[in-house]
């Protein structure tokens, strides 16, 4: 998951170079940039980064991004016991169309993150087509408010996968 399977602009592929380079990491992306249903210049980008030292990686990006929000995750994998902590930035440029999130976790928990968040890449076909139809709805024609497409979004989401809960933060 170090490339996508959407096309980077050239504005955002530039940016996360800037930001492998600065971090010395790879970045592993998932989400939509990696489904039928990403809409460039809407859809934010979801990236995953693994660390021996996360306070070390997030005084980084805190200075990468000029900012110090962020907040505390946990994610509960299905096919494993217990939790696991990691902490999300946000970060957007409203004059690119440029949006991501950024979670940070202990490269020890590398294969279950990856393995989770790969669980809604290769989406049913039907998943795909309701999903490309919501984000036109509310992205492109503007007929639907954002927290009805939020609803919906999660709810389609959860026909694929009615165990994954996603992140809680805090």
């Amino acid at each position: 998951m170090e490339t996508t399977k959407n096309q980077l602009t050239p504005y955002e592929s530039n940016f996360f170079n800037k930001l492998k380079i600065y971090l010395d990491t790879p970045l592993y992306f998932y989400g939509s940039i990696q489904r039928d249903d990403y809409k460039s210049g809407y859809s934010d980008i979801d990236i995953d980064i693994f660390t021996e030292n996360m306070n070390s990686t997030i005084v980084k990006l805190q200075n990468f991004f000029n900012s110090n929000q962020y907040k505390k995750i946990i994610i509960k994998p299905q096919d494993k016991k217990g939790i696991i902590n990691g902490y999300k930035f946000k970060y957007s440029e409203p004059e690119n169309n440029f949006k991501c999130e950024i979670a940070v976790y202990d490269i020890k928990n590398k294969d279950e993150i990856l393995q989770e968040h790969g669980r809604k890449e290769k989406l049913p076909f039907i998943i795909s087509i309701l999903l490309v139809f919501l984000k036109t709805l509310y992205y492109n024609i503007g007929i639907v408010p954002k927290e009805i497409y939020l609803k919906t979004k999660n709810y389609i989401m959860d026909l694929v996968d009615t165990d994954y809960k996603g992140f809680v933060s805090f």
